[in-house]
């Protein structure tokens, strides 16, 4: 039996998906700047994305998360807790409630977030939302299930209980005492009070246990306990096992389990777990096996980065949530290899070291692109060379594994980011924290058609392009198929790449095999990462090993180009191991992925 497809997912903000305004004042409100909503995700464009290959949608930031928006059954946040007016997504105000910025009708926003989850089913795409573990708003109080509210219940007086909700801030803690001082600037000393934290207050989200959170804190968001004092170290051992029943768990951890099983319960499909690398690894087993009993089909991803010290475990932290039940996890370290090629002096060849990681190479969830990178497109990064860096780029980390892949809206129209939008600054990312729209993606939405009417023909061709990659990554070779690396067996090869008297190979030049032995179907992909030149001449040893590998007994191979041009050549693979496969001139910022095949006897 074959396992299902892997998830093909479209990562997109309702607040920017659909908002047609192009006002775009900075630090604009909602009824200047507009916002997107539910409906906007409408069969049209949901057809749209189904016919691009998605398979899944993230909703990013539909929970409802603090605001400087008000409405009639809910006042603004005030702005001492705030990123930005809109706020920031990851500042969850109501863990059981949806944003009512994005209904027609707020007071009915549950609803209109049921229809679109109905829309999406309809239209054969499955949903994955946020799920926020690590912090809630400052804010936070649940309206739609009161009695599960945060901080409900805790003894305020410890620093630390195994049955609060939060960490509580002793009045010998650094930053001074009480009160709880947030960065204001510009305002009276650079510090605002939030009224609730006068006396009692918080350790901030990313573990800052201070009075006095900087800017570059968290400092809008509280930090959640699991039963384990993070301040005394790693060892999470003390923690329940996965069989615990409800009534012998931490009381956080029963909070999170009623919220997962409320979204699977309203139509969820899976879930992307914020920062999981902070939570115990206890906690992921407990309730990723209870959130399966409800739906075995369920989905979940980790963002999680093994390299930050504040995570909870001695192991490699990716693996760790493998094991512990998570489908996928992120993979930032090929991500960050492939940013290095511009800003760093990193080689494509730093990406071997990465295909050695066991099964977490095969279960990484791989993007060019998230809400919390930069744009490929943006001129001040990724070396400046605009949308097509996101060729070579993409093409590279979408074909090495069996893992997901993702692709964050506005990047398959080149969207740059320039400009400050409001909180975050000019920083290259489209804006988490403010009403915005998108220059770019407003010209495929094209106001409402969603066809593209508006887009340059390099936009359009950049959007068709990658279309027809994440088609190649449904074959057979890429969806169940092995890795083997090429890069190692060119090293020495003069004729791999070389640029500016390069004496040895791989700076710039990428290649790797895809196999599926079952089927025999077989791919070699190449990318040149160079922004300006032109790789002529190249030559790809492909050693005696690979070529057993690959299935071939000595006869000659075919060779085909199947996502950027028509070429093709036969060669007897007596000659690839010394001589290499002469590949035509490759264009800089280009990829290709090329299809092999056994040729038949003559």
């Amino acid at each position: 039996m074959n396992p299902p497809p892997r998830p093909v997912i479209y990562q997109l903000l309702p607040r920017l998906f659909g908002n047609r305004n192009e006002t775009r004042k900075p630090n604009g409100t909602l009824a200047e700047n507009g916002c997107g909503k539910f409906a906007d995700l409408d069969d049209t464009a949901l057809a749209s994305l189904r016919a691009m290959g998605f398979t899944h949608l993230w909703l990013t930031g539909v929970l409802e998360q603090a605001s400087g928006t008000c409405y009639p059954d809910r006042p603004a946040d005030p702005p001492e807790i705030l990123k930005g007016i809109a706020g920031s997504p990851y500042a969850i105000r109501d863990c059981f409630d949806v944003c009512p910025d994005y209904a027609v009708d707020p007071a009915r926003r549950l609803e209109e977030f049921r229809s679109l989850l109905q829309r999406c089913h309809a239209a054969g795409l499955k949903v994955i939302i946020d799920f926020v573990p690590n912090h809630v708003a400052r804010s936070h109080a649940s309206d739609v299930r009161p009695e599960e509210s945060f901080g409900r219940g805790d003894d305020t007086a410890v620093f630390f209980a195994r049955d609060n909700h939060f960490y509580y801030l002793r009045r010998s803690d650094p930053g001074g005492g009480p009160p709880l001082k947030l960065p204001a600037p510009g305002s009276p000393g650079g510090t605002a009070l939030f009224a609730p934290e006068t006396e009692c207050g918080r350790v901030t989200g990313n573990n800052a246990v201070t009075w006095s959170p900087s800017l570059h804190d968290w400092y809008e968001t509280v930090k959640l306990n699991y039963g384990h004092d993070f301040t005394r170290g790693r060892d999470t051992s003390h923690l329940p096992g996965p069989d615990a029943a409800p009534e012998e768990v931490p009381k956080t951890w029963r909070t999170m389990d009623a919220i997962l099983a409320y979204w699977q319960e309203t139509g969820v499909d899976g879930f992307r777990a914020d920062m999981a690398h902070l939570i115990p690894l206890e906690f992921w087993r407990w309730s990723i096996r209870r959130a399966r009993d409800r739906r075995p089909d369920v989905f979940f991803c980790a963002e999680a980065y093994d390299n930050d010290p504040a995570k909870l475990c001695d192991c490699h932290v990716l693996d760790g949530l493998l094991a512990a039940g998570f489908d996928a996890v992120y993979d930032d370290p090929a991500y960050d290899v492939l940013e290095g090629l511009y800003d760093s002096g990193k080689w494509a060849n730093d990406l071997d070291a990465l295909t050695f990681t066991g099964e977490r190479f095969h279960r990484s969830l791989r993007y060019a692109e998230n809400h919390d990178e930069v744009r490929l497109a943006s001129p001040k990064e990724w070396g400046g060379l605009g949308m097509k860096v996101g060729r070579p780029v993409s093409a590279v980390l979408f074909g090495l594994g069996r893992g997901p892949l993702m692709l964050y809206s506005g990047q398959e129209v080149g969207e740059t980011a320039e400009g400050a939008e409001g909180f975050g600054g000019d920083d290259a990312r489209t804006t988490l924290f403010d009403y915005w729209s998108m220059p770019a993606f407003t010209k495929w939405v094209n106001g409402g058609k969603f066809d593209g009417g508006g887009l340059s023909d390099e936009q359009k061709a950049l959007r068709a392009w990658y279309g027809k990659l994440l088609g190649l990554m449904k074959e057979t070779a890429f969806e169940r198929g092995e890795f083997y690396g090429l890069n190692h067996a060119n090293l020495d090869n003069p004729h791999f790449g070389r640029v500016d008297g390069e004496t040895a190979s791989g700076h710039w030049l990428y290649a790797f095999l895809r196999r599926d032995a079952a089927s025999g179907q077989a791919f070699l992909v190449v990318a040149n990462f160079h922004g300006s030149a032109t790789l002529p001449e190249v030559r790809i040893r492909i050693p005696a090993h690979a070529l057993g590998w690959l299935g071939n007994d000595g006869g000659e191979l075919a060779f085909h180009e199947r996502l950027a041009s028509p070429w093709s050549t036969t060669v007897s693979a007596s000659r690839l191991p010394g001589e290499g496969l002469p590949l035509p001139p490759l264009p800089p910022l280009s990829a290709g992925i090329v299809e092999i095949r056994i040729a038949p006897a003559t």
